[in-house]
């Protein structure tokens, strides 16, 4: 059974992928970057990608009543890797997520950000986001705090999910379980690295045994091809991983040290699907799945969404 939804702040579709997977179809993918809007036009081509600031988006009466609005609404704000300025930030949208909600009226919202949202810093703020989505009729279904490497995910990356939802579909949810399997970067990167026909990749892949320190994208103001700051680095060196800078190509036949991650291989890190391509030089493909919530979480929180909607449909009908 499918269920509808609008996906704002689309990015490159790592929300979209993973909700589509859960059983979702985006009657609407909004997002502001026209790379990353290619990359979703050119992967998804029946999907409606809305190329605009999602503060000058009107929503059509035709998508009032959808079961899920979902976003991954910008990070800076509230990143501890920047100044956190929250609601002072001219990038913070969660305004704007209320306001669709109320415009909407979905089932359920889903809302992803950083862990920084969950400090102490934001604790009046994140009252007030829950307070006004608590008077628009929803309930509180928690702000948890998920490592994606849970999920099957070669990634230590942990995500903030704020999830509300109406009252006869709230009493049917869970939070999804973490997988059994962890899924190490050798495993994840192995046939990538081989592509260019690098002997030593094989033997590569054995030693990369742990998870990756989390991709950081950078803003458009700031960051480039890199994977993060100084200790991120040092945990790539210790899975064989030059994290200096993103390679234009898999290592060579007898290259030798530690390789860089093409833009493909962080797409792999962050569980993309191995066809999805990025569109956009270098850069701002980087950027574009650096920033990306990773496709597998948003699965297993999208089938939690998706077997509350049936449960409550069913006991309606019955």
């Amino acid at each position: 059974m499918t269920y509808s939804s609008v996906e704002v702040c689309a990015g490159a579709g790592g929300q979209a992928i993973g909700l589509e997977a859960a059983g979702f179809e985006h009657l609407a993918c909004v997002e502001i970057d026209p790379h990353a809007c290619a990359t979703l036009r050119l992967n998804r081509p029946s999907w409606n990608v809305i190329e605009g600031d999602i503060r000058e988006w009107q929503p059509g009466v035709e998508l009032n009543g959808i079961d899920l609005l979902a976003g991954g609404v910008p990070c800076p704000p509230f990143s501890v890797a920047g100044k956190q300025l929250g609601r002072d930030d001219e990038r913070d949208l969660f305004p704007e997520m209320l306001r669709l909600a109320r415009e909407l009226n979905p089932k359920v919202v889903m809302i992803e950000n950083v862990r920084g949202i969950l400090s102490k810093k934001f604790s009046d703020y994140r009252a007030e986001i829950i307070n006004s989505l608590t008077d628009m009729g929803y309930e509180y279904l928690g702000w948890e705090l998920l490592n994606s490497a849970d999920y099957g995910v070669p990634q230590a990356r942990l995500r903030a999910i704020l999830i509300v939802a109406k009252p006869e579909i709230a009493k049917h949810f869970s939070w999804p379980q973490p997988v059994v399997n962890v899924r190490t970067v050798g495993e994840a990167l192995a046939p990538l690295m081989a592509e260019s026909g690098w002997e030593g990749s094989i033997s590569w892949a054995a030693k990369a045994k742990g998870v990756a320190p989390a991709l950081v994208g950078g803003s458009k103001k700031h960051g480039g091809a890199d994977l993060g700051p100084t200790r991120a680095k040092m945990q790539w060196k210790a899975l064989g991983v030059d994290g200096h800078g993103v390679a234009d190509a898999p290592p060579a036949p007898g290259f030798e040290g530690n390789p860089r991650l093409t833009v493909h291989m962080a797409a792999a890190i962050q569980g993309f699907p191995s066809d999805w391509k990025i569109q956009g030089r270098k850069t701002a493909a980087y950027r574009q799945v650096g920033n990306a919530f990773p496709p597998p979480v948003a699965q297993a929180v999208g089938t939690s969404i998706q077997s509350a909607l049936l449960a409550a449909s069913l006991q309606t009908a019955a």
